[in-house]
C-alpha cells in the first residue's frame, strides 16, 4: 500500500533525537514489543547526485535497520523536522516501497526527495499501530500528512452527582467530578440552547455549590419558572430527585417515556381541577418539544452515531461531522483538515477518522460518506480502543442515507462559505499590504496591546491572524514582570513585552543572514488559501510575522523601535494605530517608520479589517487582565482592595454571601452594607468595575 494519511505517537518516546545521533534499539519503558530506532543518512556510502535520489539512497540505508513487523515509521528533514509519518503491517517493506525510481505522485517524490533520515517504533499489532500514528500525527504535525486543524474538545452536559441537590451545568475538559454526562454536543452554544430548555422543562438548578449553599431566599430564575429553588426548600428533596430523575431518562434516550408521562399528569391534575398545576406541567411539555423539534432532524432508527461528510472542491477538502446521540441530533461542525490537493476525498477521510478519535470516546456506529482503505482495520482500532464493537457504515438506502445525504449537503454548502471568505481575506491582505507599503500580502500578522488598572495586573496580549482569519492557538499573554517598572508605564510595559517575544524567537527560530519576511520578499501575490500549491508542502509557516500592529500611537511605536534595532530585528514592518480623536473609530491615525502619518477613508474595507485586529487583540489583553485580577482577589481576599479590612470583608460576605454577588453588586447595594461608607464602597465599585488602561 502506498505511504498516505497519518496516524500515531506515544508521548514517552524521544522523539527529538538529532539526525546525527547513533542507532539505536532500546526496549520501551512499556516493555520489549516496542522499540524506536534512529537511523541517519549520514552513514558511509555514496550518494547519488540530486534530490530525489538522495532521498532514496537516506531512505534505502535506513530500510537495512527497519523491522519487518507492524508499527510506525517516521520520514525527517536533514534538520530533524518530522516530514511524514506513516504505518505499516510490515515497516522494511513499506520503506522499501520508496526506493522504487519511479511510480510516485508528485507528493510522494516531494516527501522522498526532502527525506534525510528515518525512525521506526514497532508495535504489537496493526491497529496499535494505527492508534500511535493518529496520536503522533496530532503531536507532531507533519507537513506531508493530513492534518486535523481544529481540536478543540467538546462540550457536554453534566448532572452532578456530589450534592443532594444535583446541578446541570456544561462541561468542557477532564471529567473529574461524579455525576452523568451527556454528550458529545457540537458547540457550547447547542448546549446553552438545551440546558436553558431543559431547565424549563425540569426546573434542574445550574448555580454554583457555593451560591446554592448561602442563599437565604429564591434567586431569579425560581421566579422566572427555570428553576424549583431546592436552595430554600421551595421543592421537597423527594419531589427534586423526581425531576432529576426524569432529566436524566430523558438525556438518556427515554423521551418519549418521559413525555407520556407528564401528558397523564397534567390530564389527571386537569381532572382534579388543580388548573395552576396543570399549567406548570402543560409549560414543562412545551419545553421538552422545543428541545426536540429546535434539533432538526431526529432519526427515528439511529439511536446513537456519529456521521462524517466530505467533500472537496478548489483544492480544499470539508468534512461535516454530525452528532447523534439517544435519537437526538446534538448539532455538527464542519473540519478543513489540511491536505495535498492529489489526496482523494475517501483517502482524506481515512486519515481524518483516526486522528479525530484520538482522545474523543467513540460512537458504537459511524456513517461515512464514502468507502475508506482500510476501513476495517480502523474500525478494530477504534473497537480497541473504546471497549466496545464500533461499526463503521457506508450507507446505501434509507434513513441513515438520508443522514449522511444531510451532512454532505450541509459540508458543500460549508465549503462554499470558506472559500468564499478565503477569497475575501486575501483581497483584505492584499489591501493591507497596500496601504503600508508591503510588497506582498502578510501571511502572519500580530498585534500587541497591554491592559490593566493603574499598573496593577498588567499583561500584555498578542494576537495573530492569516490568510484563514484569526489563529488562536498562537495568541499569547504576557504577564509583566519588571519590578523597576513605573505603574501605568505603557511604553515601558511595551518594550518588556516585545523584547521577550523577538528575544524568543530569535533563539526559537534564528533568520538566516540576509532572510526577508514575506512583506520584503518581493514575492508576487500570495497564493489564495483555498488553492492548493507545493507552498502548501512546505514546513509549517514561519513563526516570524510579516507585519506587526501596535496599538497605540507614535510612542508605542518608538518603543517598540527600539527593542527591535536593540535585538537586531530590522526587517518585520511595525504599524502603530492611534485611536482617532474622542477615540472614534474610522478617525485612526497610523504611524509608520519613515512616513508620514495617515489616516483611510472611512468607509475603507481594509480600515474595518484592521479596526477587527485592533479590537480582537484588545479583547484579549483585556480578557487576560481580567482573569489575573479574578485570580488575585481570589487568592488575596477582599482585603485587597483598599479600605477594606477583616470587619468590612466579613459584613461584605454576611450581606452579599459570595465574591461573585459583591462584584456584581451595584453602588446603591454597597452603600447599604453595614459598616460600609459612601467612600468605601465606591472604592469597591471601582475595584471591580473600572475600566482597563488600554
Amino acid at each position: 500500500m502506498s505511504a498516505r494519511a497519518p496516524r500515531a505517537p506515544e508521548p514517552n518516546l524521544d522523539i527529538d533525537s538529532p539526525p546525527s545521533a547513533e542507532p539505536v534499539a532500546d526496549a520501551a519503558e512499556e516493555g520489549e514489543d516496542e522499540a524506536l530506532l534512529f537511523v541517519s543518512s549520514e552513514e558511509e556510502g555514496e550518494v547519488a547526485p540530486g534530490p530525489l535520489a538522495s532521498g532514496r539512497a537516506a531512505i534505502a540505508q535506513a530500510a537495512r535497520h527497519a523491522p519487518n513487523g507492524p508499527g510506525v515509521y517516521r520520514m525527517l528533514a536533514a534538520d530533524g523536522t518530522v516530514l511524514y509519518v506513516g504505518k505499516a503491517k510490515s515497516i522494511k517493506k513499506r520503506v522499501l516501497s520508496y526506493t522504487r525510481p519511479v511510480g510516485h505522485t508528485n507528493r510522494i517524490a516531494r516527501m522522498i526527495a526532502a527525506t534525510g533520515s528515518m525512525e521506526f517504533v514497532s508495535t504489537r499489532t496493526e491497529p496499535e499501530a494505527l492508534l500511535l500514528e493518529a496520536n503522533l500525527i496530532k503531536q507532531l504535525k507533519p507537513r506531508f500528512n493530513v492534518l486535523l486543524r481544529d481540536d478543540k474538545s467538546f462540550p457536554y452536559i453534566v448532572i452532578s452527582g456530589d450534592h443532594p441537590a444535583p446541578q446541570i451545568t456544561k462541561h468542557r475538559g477532564a471529567r473529574n467530578r461524579p455525576g452523568d454526562y451527556y454528550g458529545p454536543f457540537a458547540s457550547v452554544w447547542a448546549v446553552d440552547r438545551t440546558i436553558n430548555a431543559l431547565q424549563r422543562a425540569f426546573l434542574l438548578r445550574s448555580c454554583s455549590d457555593s451560591y446554592y449553599e448561602n442563599r437565604s431566599r429564591p434567586c431569579l430564575l425560581f421566579q422566572i419558572k427555570r428553576c424549583s429553588g431546592p436552595c430554600t426548600g421551595e421543592i421537597a428533596a423527594p419531589d427534586y430527585a423526581e425531576l432529576v430523575r426524569e432529566a436524566r431518562a430523558f438525556l438518556s434516550g427515554r423521551s418519549r417515556t418521559v413525555k407520556e408521562h407528564l401528558a397523564r399528569e397534567m390530564e389527571e391534575a386537569s381532572e382534579a381541577l388543580e388548573f395552576e398545576r396543570a399549567a406548570r406541567l402543560r409549560d414543562r411539555l412545551a419545553a421538552l418539544s422545543a428541545v426536540q423539534g429546535s434539533q432538526g432532524i431526529n432519526p427515528r432508527s439511529v439511536e446513537e452515531a456519529d456521521v462524517f461528510a466530505c467533500h472537496q472542491q478548489g483544492g480544499a477538502t470539508c468534512i461535516e461531522v454530525f452528532f447523534f446521540r439517544t435519537g437526538q441530533n446534538w448539532g455538527n461542525r464542519a473540519y478543513y483538515p489540511r491536505a495535498d490537493r492529489s489526496l482523494t476525498e475517501a483517502e482524506v477521510m481515512g486519515a481524518f477518522l483516526s486522528q479525530f478519535y484520538e482522545d474523543k470516546p467513540c460512537p458504537r456506529l459511524v456513517l461515512l460518506s464514502h468507502e475508506v482503505e482500510e476501513q476495517e482495520l480502523i474500525a478494530e482500532a477504534l473497537s480497541e480502543r473504546s471497549g466496545y464493537r464500533v461499526e463503521l457504515s457506508v450507507p446505501k438506502r434509507g434513513e441513515k442515507k438520508d443522514l449522511v445525504d444531510h451532512a454532505l449537503q450541509n459540508a458543500r454548502e460549508a465549503l462554499g462559505r470558506q472559500l468564499a471568505e478565503s477569497a475575501t481575506q486575501a483581497r483584505l491582505l492584499a489591501g493591507v499590504a497596500e496601504a503600508f507599503g508591503l510588497k506582498a500580502p502578510p501571511r502572519r500578522i500580530e498585534v500587541y496591546d497591554n491592559s490593566h488598572i493603574m499598573g496593577t495586573n498588567a499583561v500584555g496580549g498578542m494576537i495573530v491572524a492569516g490568510p484563514e482569519g484569526f489563529i488562536k492557538t498562537q495568541y499569547r499573554k504576557f504577564n509583566i514582570k519588571s519590578a523597576d517598572l513605573t505603574p501605568g508605564d505603557d511604553y515601558g510595559m511595551m518594550r518588556e513585552v516585545l523584547r521577550r517575544r523577538f528575544a524568543r524567537l530569535l533563539k526559537e527560530a534564528p533568520r538566516a543572514a540576509g532572510a526577508q519576511s514575506a512583506s520584503e520578499s518581493g514575492t508576487d501575490a500570495m497564493p489564495t488559501p483555498d488553492v492548493d500549491t507545493e507552498a502548501d508542502a512546505a514546513p509549517a509557516a514561519s513563526p516570524w510575522p510579516d507585519l506587526v500592529l501596535i496599538d497605540g500611537g507614535l510612542g508605542q511605536l518608538n518603543a517598540a523601535r527600539a527593542i527591535a534595532e536593540e535585538l537586531g530585528v530590522t526587517d518585520v514592518p511595525l504599524v502603530g494605530i492611534a485611536k482617532g480623536m474622542d477615540r472614534e473609530a474610522g478617525r485612526e491615525l497610523f504611524h509608520i517608520p519613515g512616513r508620514q502619518p495617515f489616516r483611510m477613508e472611512p468607509r475603507d474595507p481594509v480600515l474595518y479589517f484592521i479596526q477587527r485586529l485592533r479590537d480582537e487583540a484588545h479583547r484579549f489583553a483585556i480578557g487576560s487582565h481580567r482573569a489575573r485580577r479574578k485570580k488575585d482577589i481570589s487568592e488575596a481576599g477582599l482585603q485587597a482592595i483598599p479600605g477594606v479590612g477583616p470587619a468590612r470583608k466579613r459584613a461584605l460576605l454576611r450581606h452579599f454571601g459570595t465574591l461573585k454577588a459583591i462584584e456584581r453588586a451595584s453602588l446603591a447595594d454597597l452603600e447599604r452594607v453595614e459598616g460600609i461608607n459612601a467612600s468605601t464602597a465606591l472604592a469597591i465599585y471601582g475595584y471591580f468595575h473600572e475600566r482597563p488602561s488600554q
